[in-house]
């Protein structure tokens, strides 16, 4: 990410990239795949990536490299956001902040390579700080296979999924387990976001519609001018400044503004600054960067009703960016969905 700036609105793009260039080492802003941790110690756990609503272990959306210049402390600083994506639930979100100094555990002082190096191919599946990592999910794994007590996992359930894909057949092999990992299709496609700096444009089209809208009333009754008015335009205004905002950059799946205003897809389910929560160090908390709908294509979450689905995500982070040494801190996540979907 640039210089953070709440004048300056930054778009993320989904874009293919090599495998290297979205490891830890690389601080990647990205897509899918097991998250590249930026901290290697005080990982979120199981209980922390379960689903509120469901129990069953979250998936790794989309995390950004997000560091705060002015602040010595958050040199290197990531958000990384999961999902529930078990049907019939698919509801869960979680949102997590990570920050570290430029001189830290895990990292060279000075920038990374940008050549690759010849053992990036393979999975990791344990971190510098030496936390082993689930083989399906890339999330922590305090839990052991029983047989060889090398593949580790996050859950029963992931241990049963990857048991049931090879691990049952490979683990009489367990010297070679981190490079025999199937694809347990859990994981969602992984691509590198790249950010571009949002182009000003004038509110021309949204204002164009509204007063489509204005003249197409001047015939109708006056109860359903009134209907209306308090209904479809609003919702239809919401939209259409939606549609003008995105409109140059249609494939944008993220926007990133530090202390800037969401830009909702509806004039629903909007939060209230008392639905948003203080961070547990007492500050408020404050917008970071929205999620946009487009991101869904990218994840293949196409199947209506049993894959995950939004209008708007919008993450909502400590204000103050408090440190809590090099562990991960919850910050709140709030999904709108489009007008008239459950």
């Amino acid at each position: 990410m640039a210089a953070v700036n709440a004048e300056v609105t930054e778009l993320g793009f989904a874009e293919a990239a090599p495998a290297w260039r979205l490891r830890s080492e690389q601080f990647p802003s990205k897509v899918g795949g097991r998250p590249a941790w930026l901290g290697a110690a005080g990982l979120p756990g199981p209980a922390e990536l379960a689903c509120a609503l469901c129990g069953r272990p979250m998936a790794f959306v989309l995390q950004l490299y997000a560091p705060l210049p002015a602040r010595a402390d958050a040199f290197h600083r990531g958000l990384f956001l999961f999902c529930c994506r078990a049907p019939p639930c698919c509801g869960g979100l979680r949102v997590f902040r990570n920050q570290l100094p430029r001189k830290n555990d895990f990292y060279s002082y000075e920038p990374p390579s940008e050549h690759p190096s010849p053992e990036t191919e393979s999975v990791c599946l344990q971190l510098k700080s030496g936390a082993h990592l689930c083989r399906v999910c890339g999330c922590l794994g305090p839990k052991t296979c029983s047989r060889c007590h090398k593949a580790h996992y996050c859950s029963k359930d992931h241990q049963t999924l990857d048991w049931r894909l090879g691990h049952k057949q490979a683990c009489a092999h367990s010297g070679h387990l981190d490079n025999t990992v199937p694809d347990h299709n859990f994981l969602f496609p992984e691509y590198e976001i790249v950010i571009e700096t949002e182009d000003e444009m004038t509110p021309e089209v949204a204002e164009q519609d509204e007063s489509e809208i204005v003249e197409s009333m001047g015939e109708a009754p006056e109860e359903e001018l009134d209907s209306m008015a308090k209904h479809e335009s609003r919702e239809d205004r919401m939209f259409q400044k939606f549609k003008a905002k995105i409109a140059l950059e249609p494939e944008q799946i993220l926007r990133y503004g530090r202390g800037a205003a969401p830009v909702w897809i509806s004039g629903e389910n909007i939060p209230e600054e008392k639905d948003i929560p203080d961070c547990p160090c007492g500050a408020k908390r404050t917008f970071e960067f929205q999620v946009m709908p487009q991101l869904l294509s990218y994840l293949k979450a196409d199947r209506l009703g049993r894959s995950v689905d939004w209008g708007v995500l919008a993450v909502f982070t400590c204000a103050e960016s408090c440190g809590r040494g090099t562990g991960y801190t919850e910050e709140f996540v709030w999904k709108q969905d489009v007008a008239g979907t459950p």
